[in-house]
């Protein structure tokens, strides 16, 4: 599956600000990263496409110039490095809620994590 572009994403994730949430995605309206627990309903969401390829997933470097991580409200979306180079978009229906979603891989564990797509967020680099 080819990509989506940046541009694509921004016009998404503009939809997705101009809208209020439906009652399925309250709960996903997140600041930052988070993990996708038993409880958490995703099923009403739709796969969009990836924002990477296979051939991106080695890159494990991430990019935080502000002093951010992972885990911060404000961390980039930086298109090209960790962990968006295993991301897809997922959208909901409904109220045009736009997340970023990936599987943390450790050694001993999988885990979902699921992000809202915000247009201030998106920075597009050219990864190491």
């Amino acid at each position: 599956m080819t990509p989506l572009a940046e541009p694509d994403l921004r016009r998404l994730a503009a939809e997705a600000a101009a809208r209020p949430r439906c009652a399925d995605c309250a709960g996903l309206q997140r600041p930052g990263w988070e993990s996708i627990s038993g409880a958490t309903n995703t099923a009403h969401l739709e796969c969009l496409g990836p924002l990477g390829t296979e051939a991106d997933w080695d890159r494990l470097d991430e990019y935080h110039p502000h002093g951010t991580n992972l885990w911060s409200p404000d961390a980039p979306i930086a298109l090209g490095w960790h962990p968006y180079t295993r991301c897809a978009l997922w959208r909901c229906p409904r109220c045009a809620g736009a997340y970023l979603r990936y599987t943390e891989y450790g050694g001993y564990y999988e885990e979902e994590r699921i992000r809202p797509l915000r247009s201030e967020l998106i920075a597009s680099l050219n990864p190491p």
